[in-house]
């Protein structure tokens, strides 16, 4: 596993265990030499996971769209910041990029992201690890909903596991690592 994206919040959240989480995570993938692409910014979780991969070595591949391009968001430290047209081309090059997925927590951007990437999963289109970072609970309801979608009969068992969960950094990259894809893709009979 070369490189991980992640994807979080431009908002640090209410809880401190949200920081050190993003600041745990960019340590955690600079010490293991995989390199970080994200969202290119510099505020919030997104800022603070790349500067912990910033301070401790790492190479850090930023993204972002023309429209974001603006002083007070984009990180001026970054060695590769890649500006393109729009969220979709920023998306798409995150998921050429990437080897593996991480969302840390996040709002309405980071859901989409984490979405569109399991989607394509389902569908076959990558075989790519993603995990979500279950940090003091923020996930929990959503994954008792994917648990609810699964018992409705709107997601396969198999593809229910390809969301993998840790609530530390340490046990969840290890999980990507030894993550195997269903190897059933089809997902209407």
């Amino acid at each position: 596993m070369k490189r991980i994206a992640v994807y979080c919040g431009s908002n640090p959240g209410t809880r401190p265990e949200y920081a050190a989480a993003a600041q745990a995570l960019g340590t955690l993938l600079a010490r293991e030499k995989i390199e970080l692409v994200y969202g290119g910014g510099s505020v919030g979780l997104m800022g603070i996971v790349a500067d912990a991969a910033l301070k401790h070595g790492g190479h850090v591949i930023g993204v972002i769209p023309e429209k974001l391009n603006l002083r007070e968001i984009i990180h001026h430290g970054l060695p590769d910041l890649r500006i393109v047209k729009d969220m979709h081309e920023r998306k798409a090059m995150m998921a050429d990029l990437a080897d593996g997925f991480i969302a840390l927590p996040g709002g309405y951007g980071t859901f989409e992201e984490f979405f569109e990437v399991l989607a394509w999963s389902q569908l076959g289109w990558h075989a790519k690890p993603f995990g979500l970072l279950d940090i003091a609970g923020y996930y929990s309801p959503l994954l008792k909903f994917l648990d609810h979608t699964r018992e409705e009969g709107f997601i396969r068992p198999q593809h229910r596991e390809l969301v993998l969960v840790s609530d530390s950094v340490e046990k969840l990259l290890p999980q990507l690592k030894n993550f195997r894809p269903p190897s059933e893709v089809k997902w209407i009979k």
